[in-house]
């Protein structure tokens, strides 16, 4: 069974996608702790109502991102956690935490990467570019970690229209809608060892 770490930065809605996706024996795995970078983040509630182990971090009390990356990986490692998953975690993580997980940490963006993805891309930010812009197709991204912003292999996309009288906030709903279908699916293809590696592509692997 696979051991899973999750960090989270808000309401925690991707999260609850996995462990609803657990629950259902969809993957094979287990969420073996959560950690938030904000104190208030609603998803700490959601892993808590299931007695999953939930802690708040603070980075103020640590004197660099460096140390504060190192508590995570020092709890993680003593948690035994074999998969990192960004759900909504609005930190860049460190150099020396994404050589401590290598090719064990995927995250899930709210665009096509590498369209809208990288630094000062997130949340809000996203789908009111998107609106700016004119696209007329945008989607949900979940991509390994690497050392660039939203530059490692990407695992899976999904894709909505984007309609001329859409607002940001409508399209953010439907893109949240595809990332809680399109996380759980690249974790249970983690589990079941499907994702091979190869440059910077993915490939899925036939199941058993």
């Amino acid at each position: 069974m696979l051991k899973i770490g999750v960090l989270i930065s808000g309401g925690g809605s991707n999260l609850q996608a996995i462990i609803d996706s657990i629950k259902a024996d969809d993957i094979n795995g287990e969420i073996v702790q959560v950690i938030s970078n904000r104190e208030k983040a609603y998803g700490l509630e959601r892993a808590k109502n299931e007695k999953i182990p939930a802690l708040f971090l603070s980075r103020k009390s640590c004197s660099s991102d460096e140390e504060y990356d190192g508590k995570i990986i020092s709890i993680f490692k003593e948690k035994g956690v074999e998969l990192v998953v960004l759900a909504g975690y609005l930190r860049i993580l460190t150099p020396d935490f994404i050589k401590e997980f290598k090719d064990r940490i995927i995250n899930i963006h709210p665009s096509l990467v590498p369209a809208f993805s990288g630094d000062g891309f997130y949340g809000s930010k996203v789908h009111e570019a998107v609106i700016e812009r004119g696209v007329k197709i945008t989607g949900a991204t979940v991509h390994f970690v690497n050392e660039i912003t939203d530059g490692g292999p990407i695992i899976h996309q999904s894709a909505t229209g984007v309609e001329d009288d859409d607002t940001a906030q409508d399209v953010a709903d439907r893109v949240l809608e595809l990332e809680h279908a399109i996380l759980p699916y690249a974790v249970k293809l983690f589990a079941e060892k499907r994702l091979k590696i190869e440059g910077n592509r993915v490939k899925i692997l036939e199941g058993n």
